[in-house]
């Protein structure tokens, strides 16, 4: 089944966990950005991999097989011929592990954390924001994640689409308006109510925290997590967010006059 399918289906049902066991009950379905975040949504989930998955895969085949054949890395992948479960697992774990260094690059690189800015432009979350992010984020996640796992790890469809839809129904768990804990299983996934913090736009325990995508277990081991458990942030988003434009075309082209105005 394409990614497609899954995409709309996990955001059918999450949009309904929204509507049975809400976080913040006053806040309205039909919200400010929403238009916006299903464009985020539908570019980035449909129209994005198909302008630009064939490139993508092939700088992954050339990049391998130019350092396997100096020795620096493996013809066929490492996993190659793993039992699917092996497969799975690894891509899942590997993967996270390397949007969670990518992550933090986003927010302590000045540069990147100019187009990082869109995604913490959302003052009400909802799972339709765990896309919203500008084009050229995706390129800097696409290129760190995509061309070492293939590399090293080797392409093996079934597996890898498994944890991409993971991946994806995490995302949306994390951003969701859903008030549902998961005990102590905490401390490996991330949660609504952990990556909330990560939104915070104070500097209550860093500026910068909680950087998990599907699993905390990086943030608790190398010390960026924050929970206090008896509260919420005031307020998410990011001091100044005010200078984000609400519209869409503004907000694709700001950061890069951002960047361009220094």
């Amino acid at each position: 089944m394409e990614y497609l399918y899954w995409l709309l289906g996990i955001s059918a049902a999450m949009a309904l966990l929204e509507r049975l066991v809400p976080n913040h009950r006053a806040q309205p379905v039909l919200r400010r950005q929403l238009i916006n975040d299903l464009f985020y949504l539908v570019f980035h989930g449909y129209l994005y991999w198909q302008l630009f998955g064939t490139v993508i895969q092939g700088v992954a085949g050339s990049t391998r097989d130019g350092l396997a054949a100096i020795g620096l890395a493996p013809e066929q992948g490492l996993l190659v011929g793993a039992p699917f479960l092996v497969q799975f697992f690894a891509f899942l774990v590997a993967s996270d592990f390397l949007q969670w260094n990518v992550h933090r690059l986003l927010h302590r690189v000045p540069l990147l954390w100019q187009f990082h800015k869109v995604h913490h432009s959302i003052q009400e979350m909802d799972w339709a924001g765990n896309f919203r992010f500008h084009w050229a984020e995706v390129v800097v996640y696409r290129s760190i994640l995509y061309v070492p796992i293939v590399v090293w790890l080797g392409y093996d469809p079934a597996p890898q689409f498994l944890a991409i839809v993971i991946g994806t129904a995490w995302g949306h768990f994390n951003h969701a308006n859903v008030n549902l804990g998961i005990g102590p299983l905490a401390y490996v996934f991330n949660s609504p109510r952990m990556h909330l913090w990560h939104h915070d736009a104070s500097d209550e325990g860093g500026t910068a925290k909680n950087f998990g995508i599907v699993l905390s277990v990086w943030d608790w081991t190398f010390g960026t997590a924050y929970w206090p458990r008896d509260r919420e942030p005031e307020r998410i988003g990011y001091p100044g967010d005010e200078e984000m434009p609400r519209d869409l075309p503004r907000q694709l082209v700001f950061p890069l006059w951002r960047t361009a105005k220094g």
